[in-house]
């Protein structure tokens, strides 16, 4: 749901502060719950503002500060799965990370994990074509 504006929660606290209106008037003044109105209240007498609150909590990954770590995984496994180069980042560092974390990671690094065909091996499968 979308956060009232600044506006209109600065008219919800004046009615309650200024005004001298009991809560349950300004929730239904407003058509807003008792408890938004308790906490506007509240927050403009601890903040001393009326800014809304940013929603959800900060994505923490472990790989942020570990690129030399999964650097020289990779050019000590290049064969290596996804998934062991999960358990080998959590035995190296101690922190466990997702297959798919790991793979977002290596793309933004730009570690291809797909290995490539030289010409001579191009030319080996297309004759074991039937």
């Amino acid at each position: 749901m979308k956060a009232y504006s600044v506006e209109f929660r600065k008219r919800i606290v004046v009615a309650h502060l200024v005004e001298k209106m009991s809560i349950r008037k300004v929730a239904t003044r407003f058509a807003v719950s008792k408890s938004l109105v308790q906490k506007l209240v509240n927050q403009q007498r601890t903040e001393g503002n009326l800014q809304p609150k940013q929603t959800g909590k900060p994505q923490f990954s472990y790989l942020t500060s570990a690129e030399p770590e999964i650097k020289a995984l990779v050019a000590e496994h290049p064969d290596a799965t996804l998934a062991e180069l999960c358990e080998l980042f959590a035995v190296k560092t101690g922190n466990w990370v997702s297959q798919s974390a790991l793979c977002r990671y290596l793309q933004k690094l730009g570690l291809n994990r797909k290995k490539k065909l030289g010409t001579v091996a191009k030319r080996q499968q297309k004759e074991f074509k039937f």
